[in-house]
């Protein structure tokens, strides 16, 4: 098969959607497809190139200033900006499916290639798309915005949400036709080089709590380093990996209580690196006030280690309550602390934690996931 993958964003650009499309694009390769992607430009990034066998092409947008958060202007114009290079490459190639990431913005774009070349569509929806309750501009608030999203759900072929919380979600605030698959996104087993705390600079006495993604108010890390208000009696500390506009508000948060020297700002790091915090650290937790899956903690799952995560959005598809971790109400970092202290004292409840999450990750595994969306295509 050839396949046409649009997407605003794409690594090194954006965030989880773009992750989970580029896990999808590149196993796709893996089976012998071949996949074109169309996305953002960054900065220097390379107009065309070709990275783990997926050819991609990306375009300048209006607006771009930060490479892991779109501003409104990016997001508006990239359907326009790349109806060019979209409509060159479905005029040279034969396309038999068009996999189109996000609703908005880049769902129009998607719609529009289908018709005009007759392409079945597949739109995957993830979560800002369709509801983001930390943001004054989320579709769902909006009737413009609406009538977009239900204009692209209703003339894609296949509708496939990554949570039945984004499921849900849809089938409450739009009018969709479609019935609504659930397919959650596709993870493989990412090799690192173990090293010790010592050589990352931690302390083997102290225990640490590790998050991270992009620092924007749906993430709530303001809600996890209270948590160190609640826990004075125990060694604990954060480790926070990513970095965005949320910041310098959450440097200044803990600076006010006190504990800004037991939160570790990580910044933008590697894979590798990432995954040689999560190996060394306690516990992961995920204090977002809404999250349409949540990637991260397949990462964490990966290595073993316990999950304490809101309750509100994807991730109860991925956290079973008592089982492989804990399952708490927004923002009560008062329940997280309480949730941590069990786990810090109780090593056969966290040892029953780590062996169900390396076992749980591997059903999630991107062979598995491509069959589920090809299916007889393969």
């Amino acid at each position: 098969m050839r396949i046409l993958l649009i997407n605003y964003e794409y690594p090194p650009v954006g965030g989880g959607g773009g992750i989970a499309s580029q896990k999808l694009a590149e196993e796709y390769v893996r089976q012998g497809h071949v996949v074109d992607c169309v996305t953002t430009g960054f900065e220097n990034l390379p107009a065309k190139e070709n990275v783990n066998g997926v050819n991609i092409h990306r375009i300048k947008v209006f607006g771009a200033r930060e490479k892991n958060a779109a501003g409104l202007l990016s997001l508006l114009s990239f359907p326009i900006c790349a109806y060019g290079q979209t409509k060159k490459l479905c005029n040279e190639n034969e396309y038999d499916v068009i996999d189109t990431h996000f609703a908005v913005p880049t769902g129009p774009l998607g719609v529009w290639m289908s018709k005009s070349k007759q392409i079945p569509l597949n739109l995957f929806i993830y979560g800002g798309d369709i509801y983001d309750p930390s943001k004054k501009f989320s579709p769902h608030r909006w009737v413009l915005l609406r009538y977009v999203v239900n204009y692209v759900l209703n003339n894609s072929n296949r509708v496939i949400a990554e949570s039945a919380d984004i499921m849900q979600k849809t089938e409450f605030y739009y009018k969709c036709k479609h019935s609504i698959e659930v397919i959650p996104v596709a993870y493989n087993t990412v090799s690192f080089k173990v090293i010790s705390r010592k050589e990352l600079n931690l302390s083997e006495e102290k225990r640490y709590l590790i998050s991270g993604g992009r620092f924007v108010r749906r993430k709530d890390f303001g809600t996890l380093i209270r948590v160190l208000t609640a826990l004075t009696s125990e060694n604990v500390e954060i480790l926070l990996f990513g970095d965005g506009p949320e910041r310098g508000n959450l440097t200044e948060l803990a600076a006010q209580l006190g504990v800004i020297n037991k939160v570790h700002f990580l910044g933008f790091i590697s894979d590798e690196e990432k995954f040689q915090y999560l190996n060394v650290s306690d516990i992961y937790v995920l204090s977002s006030l809404h999250e349409g899956f949540g990637i991260v903690l397949q990462e964490a799952m990966q290595v073993g280690l316990p999950l304490i995560a809101t309750n509100y959005g994807g991730q109860v598809d991925l956290v079973e309550d008592g089982e492989n971790g804990f399952l708490v109400d927004v923002g009560d970092y008062e329940a997280i602390a309480e949730k941590v202290s069990l786990l810090l004292h109780d090593s056969s409840l966290t040892g029953k934690f780590k062996r169900a999450n390396i076992e749980r990750v591997k059903q999630y595994s991107a062979k598995s996931i491509v069959r589920q969306i090809l299916g007889d295509k393969l």
